[in-house]
């Protein structure tokens, strides 16, 4: 695979990585959604709970799920749980669950519930509620098995942070806190041609290819 650090690619990307979560963890039920990256210094990403993108051919609308422009050379399983977080959202929304209260920057135990279902670790703050979010060995056990890689490209973006957002008064926005850069995978590498294999625990692993033990980097 091409390496990730051409802007274009690393939207159809999350694209991609979209419908295998919808496929995974929603039975591919949740309606497609424009998938953006902007600045966001205060949040990994939003879900609009309204139709922010429309098509004038035909009138239709979509809703949008953006990632934190700042964010993506986060380790790709961070990436992932924030992605996922934002359709946990989503899927409240079209089923009418209310996730959130305080104008949607604070995370009731509804959106725990759905997201601790598909794949995420929730932690709580008082002030945002259950919304720090990581990704679980299964949800890591899902990058490995659909081979996701670390995005290579991020906007510098100023630090200090938030949750959500809101908009003529109602909320509109639901987001997620950023916190600090953590990866959960072990990564070997072969020294002898330099195949790449990524584990969630620590093992011995042999280069198939060329019969050489790979090197923990």
């Amino acid at each position: 695979m091409k390496q990730l650090t051409n802007y274009k690619r690393v939207t159809g990307y999350l694209d991609k990585v979209f419908n295998l979560l919808n496929k995974e963890y929603f039975g591919s039920e949740l309606p497609k959604v424009v998938i953006t990256i902007q600045s966001t210094p205060k949040a990994y990403g939003h879900f609009t709970t309204y139709d922010a993108w429309h098509n004038n051919l035909d009138d239709s609308g979509f809703k949008e799920i953006n990632i934190g422009a700042g964010t993506l050379d986060r380790p790709i399983e961070n990436v992932v749980a924030t992605l996922l977080h934002e359709m946990c959202h989503e899927y409240c929304f079209i089923h009418g669950i209310k996730d959130t209260s305080r104008n949607g920057t604070y995370h009731n135990s509804r959106f725990k519930n759905e997201a601790t279902k598909r794949g995420l670790c929730i932690g709580y703050d008082s002030r945002i509620g259950w919304s720090i979010t990581s990704p679980s060995e299964q949800l890591l056990d899902f990058c490995i098995g659909n081979s996701l890689e670390d995005i290579q490209i991020a906007r510098d973006d100023l630090s200090g942070f938030f949750s959500g957002g809101i908009s003529g008064g109602k909320s509109t926005v639901r987001g997620i806190t950023r916190t600090g850069r953590t990866s959960n995978y072990r990564r070997y590498v072969c020294p002898t041609c330099g195949n790449i294999a990524r584990t969630t625990k620590d093992m011995h692993l042999i280069c198939g290819g060329c019969m050489e033990e790979m090197v923990f980097s």
